[in-house]
């Protein structure tokens, strides 16, 4: 079914021919005329009307306070950005509740070798001695053993052994009770990860979907460098995940080489996607880009180094930042990249930055040059958070930022290595 054209977004003018008032206009009516102007399909016409409402005291900051869960991510930023100002309890506590962004865990420990945490959730491994306790709230991990090291003949039998034991996990596990009620799933080593793709998983995967009725969140690929570099994990097409599960919200996958998504690829709940990769191929950014994903609010892009595949460049993300692809982002990661200080030329001129709640540009080769940039951009202070951790930033330059009015992230910054790729500059994971 194809969207309703006669729908009006953000920036339309109201329907019936009526402008949407400036932000600085007066709404008519006092506080009845406010919540009236609340009702008002177009964003911009209840951005005006928030505009207005701390002129009545309490009344108004409850107006405020209920504009945080509007349907319009523009309308929850706008109240968010005037409420944070304010000292009154009930913000307070509204504020704590309130979560432009849901994924912390992709802030502080986003490379942790066997995710201790996924979707929110603590990551256990799973034991067939032990049954599903907590099918919502955890995690479930199934993974094979090391057999890198064994002599040919033996690592042939290893291998063989491994791969039944990997898809048996998954067969006990369907036979728990709780299995329909398992939310989310994580699977790490598979045999010959640097040879064999991911296929035999997905395939698994798609056909035990009528016993995961209940799955909302898949990580492949959770592996080990001393298992196999992120480099040579050998993916595979992963559409057929999001055809068989179409519940699904969150899909993570390690790993950029034969990684691909089948088009046509429309999922309708897909919240979350994340690519890590040491090399992400300009096919696979296209082949994302055409992905028809109205629910998407976290895209999470790790585009690593050109010695590993990385072939990527900035005008290869142009219609994720200029032509409203995911309209609901809310957080953009444009990650571990050889060419962040050309993302932020192209993302400070882009509407996608009016829009999305953190801008992630983490562990790639943003200089200072790079962050004047972004200095001089007034949207940037409308974010919530930024993020330019393990970039190529001077103390100075990190107390410049810190002035901006939205919380900076930039802890572990990386020095210059000459043996580098762009004047001494590097991303953070490669092989």
């Amino acid at each position: 079914m194809t969207d309703n054209q006669n729908q009006p977004r953000d920036y339309d003018a109201v329907l019936g021919g009526q402008s949407p008032p400036p932000i600085d206009g007066v709404v008519l009516g006092g506080i009845e005329g406010i919540k009236r102007c609340l009702s008002n399909p177009v964003a911009n016409v209840r951005i005006a009307a928030l505009n207005e409402a701390l002129k009545y005291g309490d009344a108004g900051l409850d107006v405020l306070i209920q504009a945080l869960q509007d349907k319009s991510r523009l309308v929850q930023r706008f109240a968010y950005r005037v409420l944070k100002q304010r000292v009154e309890p009930q913000v307070i506590q509204a504020l704590q509740t309130y979560k432009p962004w849901n994924l912390e865990e992709r802030i502080d420990k986003y490379y942790v070798y066997k995710a201790t945490q996924f979707a929110n959730r603590q990551v256990v491994d799973f034991n067939p001695n032990i049954s599903i306790i907590e099918p919502v709230n955890k995690a479930y991990a199934l993974r094979c053993g090391d057999y890198e090291y064994y002599d040919e003949d033996l690592r042939r039998l290893v291998q063989e052994a491994n791969e039944d034991n990997l898809l048996s996990q998954l067969n006990r596990l369907l036979q728990e009770p709780n299995a329909d009620k398992l939310e989310a799933l994580v699977f790490g080593l598979w045999p010959q990860a640097y040879e064999r793709g991911s296929s035999s998983i997905v395939e698994a995967l798609v056909n035990t979907k009528k016993y995961l009725t209940n799955l909302k969140a898949v990580f492949i690929g959770d592996i080990e460098p001393e298992e196999c570099e992120i480099s040579w994990i050998q993916q595979s097409d992963i559409s057929p995940i999001l055809q068989a599960y179409p519940q699904l919200e969150i899909l993570q996958v390690r790993g950029g080489d034969g990684l691909h998504f089948s088009p046509p690829v429309r999922h309708n709940n897909l919240k979350t996607l994340i690519v890590e990769t040491g090399g992400l191929s300009r096919d696979t950014v296209a082949q994302i880009c055409n992905m028809n994903l109205p629910a998407l609010e976290h895209l999470e892009l790790w585009f690593g180094s050109e010695d590993y595949g990385g072939d990527c460049w900035v005008e290869d993300i142009h219609p994720i930042l200029f032509e409203n692809k995911f309209p609901n982002l809310t957080y953009l990661g444009l990650r571990n990249s050889q060419f962040t200080d050309e993302i932020v030329n192209a993302i400070v001129t882009s509407p996608i930055i009016n829009s999305i709640s953190v801008l992630d540009l983490s562990m790639g080769t943003l200089s200072d040059a790079g962050a004047e940039e972004l200095l001089n951009c007034e949207a940037i202070n409308y974010l919530d958070i930024l993020n330019i951790s393990e970039s190529f930033l001077s103390e100075e330059m990190i107390e410049k930022l810190s002035g901006l009015d939205v919380r900076v992230l930039a802890s572990n910054q990386k020095k210059e290595d000459d043996d580098s790729y762009i004047h001494g500059r590097y991303c953070s994971v490669a092989e």
